[in-house]
């Protein structure tokens, strides 16, 4: 059994939903109250045990200065913390996807830096139970909740999250069988949704991940070729969820309205900003 090394974080979609803005950063970069995306995901992976994280991006982002960046900016604010730097003791492989075919796709781009099984993190979705203050941030848990599975079973994993019967039809929804996943439908009328619980962008593949993205090739499978890579882990009994619970904020930073939500959401949490926010959000509704 491998150990989980390394992360893999999506980054390389067009985000048109998110027009204008992401013609001038990407949504990844875009700041939840005070911390990109991107931080959030990185830290997260570095709480799982992952010393080596794999950007995938597009030919019209640039991640790259972020390293020289942070290297500058870090300790100017946080007054050398190394601990609030993302980048702190990590090595970082940047990936281009020049054309976009889907998450399998985008995964293989990273195909011969990564050895054994890896964490895979959808790079617009933040997961996180915890909204301390920036100088006392707490990194999400859930990607290390996956890793424990992977680590206890030697299968692969999926994080799934009860949305609700009406919001069903955004997402992928699962069918479980304990601790198994076996089936999956995507975006479903109320009706036809096997459960409530959908997938929502953490995962743990295998060390058998590329030579079935091999079998399941994107020319055959396009962008369901990501589908077809956890159907074939379902036919085999293999595919596990880590449940999360309703305490656990589901943030996406790659719808306006949702966005918008989760700031007010996120800064309501925040000890240094929930009391004025709430003042000020009860004024305006008055």
């Amino acid at each position: 059994m491998g150990k989980v090394r390394d992360a893999v974080i999506v980054a390389a979609g067009l985000g048109t939903r998110m027009l204008p803005t992401s013609a001038y950063i990407p949504k990844e970069l875009l700041p939840l109250v005070d911390v990109p995306v991107l931080h959030h995901l990185i830290f997260e992976a570095k709480e799982a045990g992952c010393d080596r994280l794999h950007i995938i991006t597009s030919p019209n982002k640039d991640f790259t200065p972020l390293q020289e960046n942070l290297t500058k900016t870090y300790p100017m604010y946080a007054k050398g913390a190394s601990h609030l730097n993302p980048l702190e003791g990590v090595d970082v492989f940047y990936h281009t996807q020049y054309e976009q075919k889907g998450l399998g796709h985008a995964i293989m781009m990273a195909r011969d830096d990564i050895q054994g099984p890896f964490l895979v993190l959808l790079g617009d979705n933040i997961l996180t139970s915890n909204h301390a203050a920036l100088h006392e941030f707490i990194p999400s848990d859930v990607s290390k909740q996956l890793v424990n599975l992977y680590d206890e079973h030697s299968q692969p994993c999926a994080a799934v999250y009860d949305v609700g019967i009406d919001r069903v039809g955004n997402y992928g929804i699962v069918s479980l069988n304990d601790s198994l996943i076996t089936s999956i439908v995507e975006k479903p009328e109320p009706e036809a949704a096997p459960s409530t619980f959908a997938l929502c962008g953490r995962y743990i593949y295998g060390e058998d991940t590329f030579d079935l993205l091999d079998h399941y090739s994107v020319e055959e499978y396009g962008e369901m070729q990501s589908i077809e890579l956890l159907s074939h882990w379902m036919r085999s009994d293999t595919l596990r969820a880590v449940h999360l619970p309703n305490t656990v904020a589901w943030y996406d930073s790659g719808l306006p309205l949702e966005w918008l939500k989760s700031q007010i959401d996120h800064a309501l949490k925040r000890p240094e900003y929930a009391q004025s926010l709430r003042t000020w959000l009860q004024e305006r509704m008055d």
